[in-house]
């Protein structure tokens, strides 16, 4: 951009000027042509400087006051001067007529006055779907636990539901032509925006570009789609985070200690499985072996197939396989544990509705083994929680009975202490009926029957539904069944197979 004429001193006459420029009528486009001084007949006549701008969507002036006898500045000059640079645009004749008449009556340089200002364009922004400001960022949410961060609960990647908006649609934004201080018209520039466009498991709609599955929102390029099944090749860790998604998840690493699994589907490992929270609303198969960490819980909604499970807690709700062995643990199933004919039950504790095949049940001088089958057991821990709630509220009407008996006990007392004992005993009536509700949901499968196609060691508990036998020495190949009418466990010899 040309600078004003920084020195006080007259410029230039009108006719060197007219020497210099001609009759050009052009609009300037050189620095020297963005400067222009027409002067009156004499040479100490006021005058006036304009600046074009390169982008000539401006014009400045500096105004000189007459020398001696010189003529003013007057709007006759000032016209022919705009005239001379093709000033025809965005004139601002207030500030150049209140800046002529400050230079004239004071005798006074006035400079850097905005004479003249043109339109700049406005730019159109065509429409396009932008990306949901949660997913703009690299960096994870995390959860803070009486004021510490716990690492592991950040999660690095994003898990989208069905329905829920990716991308959000945005519309266009007029613009505008310009127009500079010649009266030339500058074109309307047009930005077309990075576009996210819809991929797998996504759509687009009037609103946005939103997911139509639940699962992990993978962003390839400008193009968003959701995956059902999440495949971590790495290990489950702090570069992970805790694993909670809604549908497949397929483990091809180890999970290091502390860190959680969820899955809405299933869960499959490719290797041992150290377990400290694992939860799959399906299945969980397990190329390795499941050994528990700590307090660490298995809980399964559909069938659970492993080589091993060594010290860990399992709750599931289908079937049970098992090739190797089951050492130490407690396990759980709503419908079969199964290890074929050369699988082992080491120690622990197996509860199986409708029935148990291995190839041994413990070992000599091993810990003791507890089998129960036939038993519903969800129903029988309500059940056996119903039976302590009951036994710590007879324990408080007793002493509220105990209260009530005392005959100098003060009437609004007496009267808080009634309302109470009715409500505990309120409370007792209806555990009762839970209870009553659940005793013939208790034994679910009467005829379960437990195969053993090796040995059962000596001290090994074997219970279907409630009734017990305790082996006191060692059987092999046997199947154990419930003797309904006898109400006693029998075992008998396993034909070959």
């Amino acid at each position: 951009m040309g600078t004003p004429q920084k020195s006080e001193k007259q410029p230039p006459s009108q006719d060197s000027q007219e020497q210099k420029k001609g009759s050009e009528g052009s609009a300037p486009k050189t620095e020297e042509e963005l400067r222009a001084t027409i002067t009156g007949i004499h040479q100490n006549d006021g005058t006036m400087v304009i600046t074009i701008s390169e982008d000539h969507l401006s014009a400045r002036a500096d105004f000189y006051p007459p020398l001696g006898d010189g003529n003013p500045l007057n709007p006759d000059y000032i016209a022919a001067m705009l005239e001379k640079l093709s000033i025809i645009y965005g004139i601002r004749w207030d500030a150049i007529q209140e800046a002529a008449l400050e230079c004239n009556l004071n005798r006074k340089i006035i400079k850097d006055v905005l004479i003249a200002q043109g339109d700049s364009p406005v730019e159109e922004i065509l429409p396009y779907f932008e990306l949901d400001s949660r997913f703009k960022s690299s960096t994870p949410t995390y959860r803070e636990e009486g004021g510490r961060v716990d690492y592991r609960a950040i999660s690095h990647f994003f898990v989208v539901k069905k329905d829920e908006c990716i991308a959000h649609y945005k519309e266009k934004v007029p613009g505008k032509e310009g127009k500079d201080i010649h009266g030339k018209t500058i074109p309307m520039p047009i930005r077309k925006m990075e576009s996210i466009v819809p991929g797998k498991n996504t759509k687009q709609t009037t609103d946005g570009i939103v997911a139509t599955v639940d699962g992990r929102l993978s962003i390839n390029g400008n193009e968003v789609l959701v995956e059902e099944v999440l495949q971590l090749k790495g290990n489950v860790g702090y570069g992970t985070g805790h694993i909670i998604f809604p549908g497949d998840v397929i483990l091809e690493g180890e999970v290091s200690d502390g860190f959680k699994v969820y899955a809405g589907g299933s869960i499959t490992a490719k290797q041992t499985l150290d377990a400290t929270d694992v939860v799959a609303k399906k299945d969980l198969v397990v190329a390795g072996g499941i050994i528990g960490r700590g307090n660490g819980v298995v809980k399964v909604g559909g069938n659970l197939r492993a080589r091993f499970i060594q010290n860990c807690y399992i709750l599931s709700r289908g079937t049970v396989w098992v090739s190797g062995a089951i050492v130490n643990s407690r396990v759980y199933s709503m419908d079969r544990i199964d290890l074929g004919d050369k699988g082992k039950i080491l120690g622990g504790e197996l509860y199986a509705i409708h029935g148990i095949r291995a190839e041994s049940i413990g070992r000599e001088g091993g810990r003791v083994t507890r089998i129960h089958c036939g038993i519903d057991f969800i129903s029988q821990q309500e059940l056996d929680k119903h039976n302590e709630s009951l036994r710590l509220l007879a324990g408080k009407i007793k002493k509220v009975q105990e209260v009530l008996k005392n005959p100098e006990i003060p009437g609004e007392q007496k009267k808080r202490f009634l309302l109470y004992l009715q409500k505990l005993q309120e409370e007792q009536g209806k555990l009762q009926n839970r209870i009553v509700e659940l005793l013939p949901k208790i034994n679910a499968d009467e005829q379960a029957m437990i195969e053993i196609f090796g040995s059962v060691a000596e001290g090994t508990i074997i219970e279907i539904c409630h009734v017990a036998l305790f082996i006191e020495k060692p059987l092999k190949k046997v199947r154990f069944r419930l003797n309904k009418q006898e109400g006693k466990l029998v075992s008998e010899p396993l034909k070959e197979r």
